[in-house]
């Protein structure tokens, strides 16, 4: 396949990535971007929007899609390979033993967090080694919702990821262009374009924490139809006020110093 883009691509997904790359400044002249491919929809269809951006942005970069193995058999990357190849590029595949030493040698009852670790430290490992200075992931705005509401459920906190974080420690610039596309936009944009899938092998597809909150937001788009738009307006406006951060709070009490025995008022 070929980039088919039509004119009514640009208001669909060409124009909403465009603008996230340039509002959080995710991509410049210059820049050698690593795409982290996993057979997915997600990250193909990241790689085939970016080809097209790169046709038609005036920004120049490189763009280098890689692929980790993982060790599980019968995952078959041919047809990934072919379709990169049809965007003119060549896919840099890296053998790795993840799978084995997730499921087999370590054997973890919740394996998607050391998993994630160890491809993401294998993936900017290879991209230092290709000279790319930057590393883009497929994430899109039903990640972060769902990340959003697994940190305030599990973890009693209230964050996600950001569009564009640097790494010091390897020395990437790590973006996510797709942040505010809907998955069922991706979905609709991998079945019109074309964009093949490859199944996920891994054993714990479909059975993970992540996937009891994608039903979740699922139960609650039903009821609210907007709500992963009002969720991404809410977190690009927001108002410290508004939360009970004790730090914020500049009273006689706390600053006052008391001496032994001194009795400390109720805070």
């Amino acid at each position: 396949m070929a980039l088919n883009i039509k004119r009514t691509d640009r208001k669909w997904f060409l124009t909403p990535v465009k603008k996230n790359i340039y509002t959080y400044q995710m991509i410049e002249d210059g820049d050698r971007v690593a795409v982290g491919l996993s057979g997915g929809k997600d990250s193909s269809t990241l790689f085939y929007i970016l080809s097209a951006l790169q046709k038609q942005m005036p920004i120049k970069f490189d763009l280098v899609p890689i692929t980790l193995t993982m060790g599980f058999d019968g995952m078959d990357i041919t047809p990934l390979a072919d379709f990169v190849s049809s965007l003119d590029s060549k896919l840099h595949i890296e053998p790795t033993l993840i799978g084995k030493i997730v499921f087999d040698i370590r054997q973890e009852k919740n394996p998607c967090a050391l998993c994630a670790n160890l491809r993401r430290g294998a993936l900017y490992d290879v991209a230092k080694k290709l000279n790319c200075n930057k590393v883009a992931l497929g994430h899109h705005l039903d990640d972060a919702i769902e990340t959003f509401f697994m940190n305030l459920i599990f973890n009693g906190q209230m964050g996600l990821f950001q569009p564009k974080s640097y790494l010091d420690r390897t020395d990437i610039t790590l973006i996510r262009p797709l942040i505010s596309l809907e998955e069922s936009t991706i979905i609709k944009i991998a079945e019109n374009k074309n964009i093949p899938v490859i199944k996920n092998p891994c054993p714990a597809n479909k059975k993970t924490k992540r996937e009891e909150i994608k039903q979740l937001v699922s139960s609650l788009s039903e009821e609210y139809t907007d709500i992963r738009y009002k969720f991404f307006y809410a977190i690009q406006n927001v108002n410290l006020d508004n939360f009970w951060n004790p730090e914020h709070y500049n009273s006689e009490a706390r600053n006052r110093k008391y001496e032994v025995g001194d009795q400390m008022p109720e805070v």
